[in-house]
């Protein structure tokens, strides 16, 4: 189905103009605004200025007094925002500062304000700082899934005086043959791709993305594919994704793996078919001062398909280190 659907998509722009028209009459979805996505913005969130962009924010009560509670950072995956993170973030808020945001191209942030920016790790970990910076944050406990964590330990290397510990949740970080890849991620790749991709948005294509991630299907209900398509539609997301995809995966910066110093717990989903558990035992066997924890039965979001089983093992980690 993935297959032929990119092929249609291929035919679509090969074909004649009534082919092409159908098909984006069809599938036609229209950008929308912040304003327009009111309710994916939580009731404690907020939007601070970085870099001519409104970066969508959302901090704990700790976070009130900064200078007594530890600070947890978390950083989202690919097509994901801040809300992937909500488990985590009810069950760490009590006695940590913890904050979550939506990275540049996701969510309600949207794209970088300068279109010139690349959407590479480094530019990544720079906003992250500016983040911190910010929010009068000094140093923190830096998390991220997937990109967010090859983010977090990029940050880390670049920044080390700014992160006291890594959590890092199927993160990307060496080159892998994924064993399944989720459609949206296919088709965006496709630079010829983009004008349409831009515009047309099947709902199936997001459900059958999410489907890919998770072990558990029964755990991808409507709720959840409404939140990733809604926030797919967000002025410039589509666009972002499709520049993100071609500029972002370098591994010429792996290198840095083992120059980390920080207490590192590495968690990952046996069923991640986007990148395999073999990547865990990589960053294990790099990261001289890390922990491994391996969920038999999640897949690539651990943290979002069981929140509560995966933040158990955080809160042990960081009870061993502070």
């Amino acid at each position: 189905m993935q297959k032929r659907l990119v092929k249609i998509l291929l035919f679509a722009i090969l074909a004649s103009g009534i082919s092409l028209a159908v098909l984006i009459a069809v599938y036609w979805a229209s950008d929308k605004s912040v304003k327009a996505l009111k309710k994916w913005q939580l009731p404690n969130s907020e939007f601070i200025k970085i870099d001519g962009m409104q970066v969508h924010v959302l901090r704990s009560a700790k976070c009130a007094n900064v200078d007594t509670a530890k600070t947890i950072v978390l950083l989202h995956g690919t097509s994901a925002s801040l809300h992937t993170w909500q488990g985590w973030m009810d069950e760490l808020s009590d006695e940590y500062c913890v904050v979550s945001m939506d990275l540049p191209g996701f969510g309600l942030t949207g794209p970088y304000a300068n279109d010139a920016t690349q959407y590479t790790s480094a530019n990544y970990a720079d906003f992250v700082i500016q983040v911190l910076d910010q929010l009068n944050v000094d140093k923190v406990i830096l998390a991220g899934n997937s990109l967010g964590g090859k983010i977090a330990w990029r940050t880390a290397a670049l920044y080390p005086e700014r992160v006291d510990t890594l959590i890092l949740v199927d993160a990307v970080g060496y080159r892998t043959t994924p064993k399944s890849i989720p459609i949206g991620f296919r088709l965006a790749a496709y630079p010829i791709l983009k004008p349409i991709l831009s515009n047309i948005l099947p709902r199936s294509v997001v459900k059958k993305s999410i489907l890919s991630v998770y072990a558990d299907d029964s755990k991808v209900d409507n709720e959840l594919v409404d939140r990733y398509y809604d926030l797919s539609l967000r002025e410039g997301n589509r666009s972002a994704l499709s520049d993100r995809l071609r500029e972002f995966d370098n591994f010429e910066d792996q290198t840095q793996i083992k120059s980390l110093i920080q207490p590192t717990l590495i968690l990952w989903g046996a069923q991640d078919y986007l990148i395999p558990v073999e990547n865990a035992y990589l960053f294990h066997q790099d990261i001289a001062n890390s922990q491994l924890k391996v969920f038999e039965d999640l897949g690539h979001v651990p943290h979002e398909e069981d929140p509560q089983a995966t933040v158990a093992v955080v809160k042990d980690f960081l009870a061993q280190t502070d």
